[in-house]
């Protein structure tokens, strides 16, 4: 039986929900909590959203209306697309009629930014080569940099091709030298783009302590967060430090999924990683998860990156489905197996066990008349010794008196004193009531609560209060019966009087009992049993 369980357990050991309470990854629970929670936090971003444009379309002045814009535009650039680049227009034509080109070109450049992002990169590469760098400030010039380097960067992930990857390669760290001119060598973003120029270099360790002091100084819950965790990311996956890697995808791709950021990077590539480390099943739901972000957010780079792995990483979820299926098929036969012959085990044990219970509840009930025998017979045998003894003095006594009675009359009739034999009545009450007296006490000892339990069996108006230590002769009656004697005509004799005064008494007290005591004596001979004093007289 011991050995079913065991391999019951074994069993149950195996299946998915099992092991996956076993999952040790806090990081990757807490993820798995945030994508299951998405739809919420999308509803939450389309309702910020909902609030900009009603505060857009109350502006009358045109700036404020473009200002507001950018604000819809820099939620929508991670989330939808499409509606980014029909505000950017919406901020072109205002741009436009304003007569503003500063405005204008930085919207071109967001415009081509968003083409790149979603995959429309002749439409990005026509808007940059419309641009005049020449004519730029600073800091539309750094804008346009960043935006060439993501260009650059989403048509090589896009292409897949190693030979245009290297010339791509080529002029981002071109378009990188140019940055770093243009920035103060003390600021964070010349500190990152330097750091990206060593690791292009493969000084590593130099990036590495570069990126670190970035990634500490980001506010957490933040996209700036995600993009320094995703940086130190791509890093530790050059150096071939697989752990420390998707420590830091698993930080961006929580970040990203709680910030609702549908261009989500970090969680494409987790999802690969774990496909490859054999954590097929959750690598599944990344890869699903990521495809409908990237469909939500119309990006052609994430769905043909998405397309190349996605259908490995289901074709390898369906045959691990598959199997799962087969082996539970093969468990239920089995387990079901187990379960018949538990069941009839148990079946066997449920009768041995009715037997037994069977067989203890007849011994109770055995031990406890044996009790009650035993109890009777204590109780028996103590009154029988404490009344022979009491009666055997009482005899003796009455023994001693008659002698010397015997030898008054013999005295009186040989003097002649015949008129003085006579024994007068008051003599005999005398003896009587001694007797009785006696009798009164040696109960009372033996059962020193009769009184009150008897009392208890009648109506309050009808208790008997007593003298200390005398009972009348009703409650000498029924203690008569208490102690066994059931003989009518020996309880007359005992207390001289008529056996119909006996019926008499015993009828006028049965009257006076509480309601619903049916059997009276039988209550009767039950009362004092625990307060009988065994050790008594």
């Amino acid at each position: 039986m011991r050995r079913y369980l065991l391999l019951l357990i074994a069993l149950l050991s195996l299946t998915p929900a099992a092991r996956a309470g076993n999952e040790p990854d806090s990081l990757l629970r807490t993820l798995d909590r945030a994508i299951a929670e998405r739809s919420l936090r999308t509803a939450r971003k389309e309702e910020l959203l909902r609030e900009l444009k009603q505060r857009r379309d109350a502006q009358e002045s045109l700036r404020d209306r473009y200002r507001i814009n950018d604000e819809i535009i820099d939620n929508y650039t991670s989330f939808v697309c499409d509606s980014a680049t029909s505000y950017i227009h919406d901020n072109l034509r205002i741009a436009e009629t304003l007569g503003d080109e500063r405005l204008r070109t930085e919207s071109r450049l967001r415009l081509a930014f968003v083409y790149s992002l979603s995959g429309l990169f002749v439409q990005a590469s026509d808007l940059l080569r419309a641009i005049d760098f020449g004519a730029l400030t600073a800091d539309q010039k750094l804008s346009y940099c960043w935006t060439r380097i993501r260009y650059y960067e989403n048509l090589t992930r896009y292409t897949g091709d190693e030979a245009l990857g290297a010339d791509y390669a080529a002029q981002i760290r071109a378009l990188r030298d140019t940055i770093m001119s243009l920035l103060p060598e003390d600021s964070e973003m010349y500190l990152k783009e330097k750091a990206f120029q060593l690791q292009a270099d493969g000084r590593l360790e130099e990036a590495e302590g570069i990126l670190t002091e970035i990634y500490r100084g980001q506010t957490p819950d933040t996209h700036s967060y995600a993009m320094a965790a995703m940086s130190l990311a791509k890093l530790y996956r050059e150096a071939g430090d697989r752990e420390r890697e998707n420590r830091f995808l698993k930080l961006a791709a929580l970040t990203d999924t709680r910030l609702a950021v549908k261009e989500n990077e970090a969680l494409l590539t987790l999802a690969t990683n774990l496909f490859e480390q054999g954590d097929i099943e959750r690598s599944y739901n990344y890869i699903s998860s990521a495809l409908s972000d990237a469909n939500f957010y119309n990006s052609r780079v994430k769905n043909s990156v998405i397309a190349r792995v996605q259908p490995i990483i289901e074709s390898n979820y369906l045959d691990r489905i598959e199997t799962q299926r087969r082996n539970l098929r093969r468990s239920t036969i089995l387990l079901s197996v187990f379960i018949a012959l538990l069941a009839g085990a148990l079946a066997v044990i449920g009768i041995q066990m009715r037997m037994v219970s069977r067989a203890r509840r007849n011994l109770q009930e055995m031990n406890g008349q044996l009790s009650e025998l035993n109890r009777s017979l204590n109780e028996a045998n103590v009154v029988k010794e404490k009344y022979i003894g009491y009666f055997m003095n009482r005899c003796a006594l009455y023994i001693n008196k008659l002698c010397a009675y015997r030898k008054d009359v013999s005295h009186k009739l040989r003097s002649g004193q015949i008129d003085r034999l006579k024994i007068p009545p008051k003599e005999q009450d005398r003896e009587f009531d001694e007797l009785y007296a006696e009798f009164d006490e040696a109960f009372l000892k033996l059962y020193p609560s009769f009184v009150e339990e008897f009392n208890e069996l009648l109506r309050p108006e009808a208790r008997y209060e007593t003298t200390e230590g005398r009972l009348n002769t009703e409650l000498r009656i029924f203690a008569l019966m208490r102690l066994g004697l059931t003989n009518v005509n020996q309880i007359a004799e005992f207390l001289r009087c008529s056996l119909q005064t006996v019926y008499n008494y015993k009828s006028k007290i049965k009257s006076k009992a509480q309601p619903g005591i049916e059997h009276f004596e039988e209550e009767v001979r039950k009362l004092g049993q625990n307060t009988f004093a065994s050790d008594s007289m």
